[in-house]
């Protein structure tokens, strides 16, 4: 890297992607674990050396494209395309989900009382928590966006301002979340609408946390002074990301809780 004479970035060997792959097993193999017999400790374990992997891997990576200058233009360009492709990847992702809901509910079979929700289910009021969650994200895209443009035009107070904001009703919506699965008179195992929902909702709310700690990993780099207004692709995947978050809950919001109620 020191002669080269290109503007790409040449990686060096890291022993993370092994060791991220490896936490990875550990995690899934602890929740079976879990679930199954109860045992806690490989979870744990996981958790702890997948933990471990974020914090050591995302150093290098804003060291290489911080410090060291690696992440030329050209490079972002491709950071840029890898980060389109992974959030279109999300799409279909989700696209399964609902088209397992659709397929159900548009022609309920005879076993579910040939109606939709099916005998027996009492769904959610849409106009309650779920209306509340819609506007707590709505508000959280206005202040990422807020944020965006203060990080663009040079204001550093605005910016953390902002981005604080967003992380708070995403933390807020998670809350709000989790107090609604406690009050749901159903459960994963009712069927098809319980499996929907709950597979639908609850990979909705797991990438609300995800993009939490992206958004919280970007406030810590802003306040280290990380970006500039022409150099903060980071932040600018993360609110990618938090939008694509946005509307995957109103398709949610409008298809499972309003339209299938």
């Amino acid at each position: 890297m020191t002669h080269q004479t290109h503007a790409y970035h040449m990686v060096n060997p890291s022993p993370w992607p092994l060791t991220g792959a490896f936490s990875a097993l550990l995690l899934t193999s602890g929740l079976v674990m879990w679930f199954h017999f109860n045992s806690s400790i490989l979870l744990i374990l996981g958790l702890i050396t997948n933990t471990l992997t974020m914090y050591q891997w995302w150093r290098d990576i804003v060291r290489e494209g911080t410090f060291q200058g690696h992440h030329t233009p050209v490079v972002q360009k491709g950071l840029r395309y890898g980060m389109i492709l992974f959030i279109l990847s999300e799409v279909l992702f989700f696209a399964g989900f609902f088209w397992a809901f659709y397929h159900s509910s548009l022609v309920p079979t005879h076993e579910l009382g040939a109606c939709w929700p099916p005998t027996g289910i009492t769904p959610l009021n849409p106009l309650d928590v779920p209306l509340l969650n819609t506007s707590v994200l709505l508000a959280s895209g206005v202040s990422i966006t807020w944020a965006h443009h203060s990080l663009t035009e040079g204001n550093r107070k605005n910016m953390i301002q902002a981005l604080s904001i967003t992380i708070i009703l995403g933390l807020y919506f998670t809350m709000l979340q989790t107090s609604e699965y406690f009050e749901t008179p159903f459960t994963i195992s009712d069927g098809i609408y319980g499996s929907t929902f709950f597979m639908a909702t609850g990979f909705h709310g797991l990438h609300v946390i995800i993009g939490s700690s992206f958004l919280l990993v970007c406030l810590l780099r802003q306040l280290k002074f990380h970006f500039t207004s022409n150099h903060h692709f980071g932040f600018e995947a993360a609110a990618w990301y938090w939008h694509f978050v946005d509307v995957v809950w109103l398709f949610l919001y409008v298809s499972i809780y309003w339209w299938g109620s």
